[in-house]
C-alpha cells in the first residue's frame, strides 16, 4: 500500500522485523514489521487485546519477543547485551501508570536517571530537571511530591523524566488511558508540542483525532497483525481495508 514520501526519506531510529510474541497459547503480536523513523511521529492504533502495547514493549524488550529481531540505530538487540543498555538509554518510554517515586520530590524524579545512569552531578542534574519541567508547564511544581500533583501533572512529570535522558527516541504506551478528558488535553498538548520539535516518537493510543493530527504514519493492529498502515489521511480517513473502515467508523473516530 502507498506510504507518505517523507517518512520513507528520514533514517530508521529503531526497527522491528517479524516480532512474534505469545502468551501460552496466544500469540499477542504476530509477525510485525515496524520502522520508527527520526523526526516522524508514528501511531499504533487498534481495539483493545489488538497487541498495541505489548508490540512496544518488544521494542525495548520490557517483553522480550519470541521470533523476530529488533534493530537500534542498524544494529540488531538482543534480550541479554551491551546494545541493550544502549538502546534502554537512548529510548525513553512513558507508560499508562506514571511511575513516579512518591518519596521524591518531582524535580529529583526528573533528575534520577541522568544522576544513575549518566552520572551527571546533582546540581547539573537539577538544572537539566528543571529546564524540562518547565518546558512541560511544571516549573512551579518541582519541589512538590507527586502524589501533590494531579494525574495529568504528574504524566507530563512523567514525559519530562523521559526527556532528561536525551533520548533518540519516546515510546509512548497509552499515556492518556488513566486521565479525564480535561487532564488528558494537557498531556496530549506537551506530546504535540514535542512533535512539532521533532522529536522521534511511537504513540500507542486509542486518540484518533491526536492521531490524524500529529502522526506521520498510522498503524493500526488487529488481532497480533497490522491490517493497515500509511499517512493519517490514508488510514483513518479513507481506510482500503474493511477492518479499518468498521474501526475508525465507530462514533468518536
Amino acid at each position: 500500500m502507498p506510504r507518505d514520501p517523507e517518512i520513507k526519506e528520514a533514517a530508521v531510529v529503531l526497527e522491528c522485523r517479524g516480532i512474534v510474541k505469545r502468551f501460552g497459547g496466544v500469540t499477542a503480536v504476530d509477525g510485525i514489521s515496524l520502522e520508527i523513523r527520526a523526526g516522524r511521529v508514528t501511531a499504533i492504533l487498534g481495539p483493545s487485546g489488538s497487541g498495541k502495547s505489548t508490540l512496544l514493549r518488544c521494542l525495548n524488550f520490557l517483553e522480550v519477543p519470541d521470533a523476530g529481531k529488533v534493530l537500534f540505530e542498524g544494529v540488531e538487540v538482543h534480550a541479554r547485551d551491551r546494545a541493550l543498555d544502549g538502546l534502554r538509554s537512548r529510548v525513553g518510554m512513558v507508560f499508562q501508570q506514571f511511575n513516579l517515586f512518591p518519596h521524591m520530590r518531582v524535580w529529583e524524579n526528573v533528575a534520577l536517571g541522568p544522576r544513575v545512569i549518566r552520572k551527571v552531578p546533582r546540581e547539573e542534574a537539577r538544572l537539566l530537571s528543571l529546564g524540562l519541567l518547565e518546558r512541560v508547564g511544571l516549573s512551579d511544581k518541582a519541589d512538590a511530591h507527586p502524589l501533590e500533583l494531579s494525574g495529568g501533572q504528574q504524566q507530563r512529570a512523567a514525559i519530562a523524566r523521559a526527556l532528561a535522558m536525551e533520548p533518540a527516541a519516546l515510546l509512548f504506551d497509552e499515556p492518556t488511558s488513566a486521565l479525564d478528558p480535561e487532564l488528558t488535553g494537557e498531556v496530549l498538548a506537551v506530546m504535540r508540542a514535542l512533535a512539532a520539535e521533532g522529536m522521534t516518537m511511537a504513540v500507542v493510543t486509542h486518540e484518533v483525532a491526536f492521531a490524524r493530527a500529529v502522526a506521520h504514519e498510522v498503524v493500526l493492529m488487529d488481532a497480533g497483525r497490522v491490517v493497515e498502515r500509511g499517512p493519517p489521511s490514508q488510514v483513518i480517513d479513507a481506510p482500503s481495508n474493511e477492518r479499518a473502515a468498521r474501526f475508525f467508523s465507530k462514533p468518536g473516530a
